[in-house]
């Protein structure tokens, strides 16, 4: 079972926004005759952390969320425990799923969610800026993609290098869709 599957049964419930596009589950966005490559010089540990997700391809399981945080600390078996957060657009927790992922590979992991027993995902990180401000990830099956940064909004500079990322391994930039973080009262 994909990510992709295993999220929409956990999130079924979110409301989509008119006219956001929602994307399948069986969506492909990037071109998988072009190689995919995951970053060879990792840093696991400049990984773990808070993360505003500030651009994604369109899945079912986030469809009408805005403000969504990545959380990953690690644990004491060496794997990475994470936690995904969406948000309405009063800032309010719509869903929240928690798993762990094990580095499979440089910049390779296997995420598992807790509630989606015997089910894994691959999920490579493709690029990650020089201070692990941004970062961008991917999935091999070309099923999803995330452009992650520590600050709700992200610089112009470091937007444009990771759609360069995205689009250097095959990804439709046409099909990335903007997060809008959750607006400040």
């Amino acid at each position: 079972m994909r990510k992709s599957v295993m999220m929409a049964v956990l999130l079924a419930g979110c409301a989509v926004q008119p006219g956001e596009p929602r994307g399948g589950l069986f969506e492909v966005y990037r071109d998988l005759s072009v190689p995919l490559s995951s970053k060879a010089v990792f840093a696991p540990e400049r990984f773990l952390g808070l993360w505003y997700e500030v651009a994604r391809y369109p899945v079912p399981f986030e469809a009408g969320c805005v403000g969504v945080t990545a959380e990953y600390a690690a644990l004491p078996d060496g794997r990475i425990a994470l936690r995904n957060t969406c948000r309405n657009r009063d800032g309010s927790i719509r869903a929240a799923i928690a798993g762990t992922a094990e580095i499979t590979g440089p910049g390779r992991l296997q995420v598992r969610f807790a509630a989606v027993p015997f089910a894994a995902a691959d999920l490579w990180v493709l690029w990650a800026d020089e201070d692990y401000r941004t970062i961008v990830l991917g999935a091999p099956d070309g099923r999803a993609g995330w452009i992650l940064n520590r600050d709700p909004v992200i610089p112009a500079d470091r937007l444009a290098a990771a759609r360069r990322i995205l689009a250097f391994n095959g990804y439709d930039l046409d099909r990335l869709m903007r997060v809008p973080p959750v607006p400040q009262g």
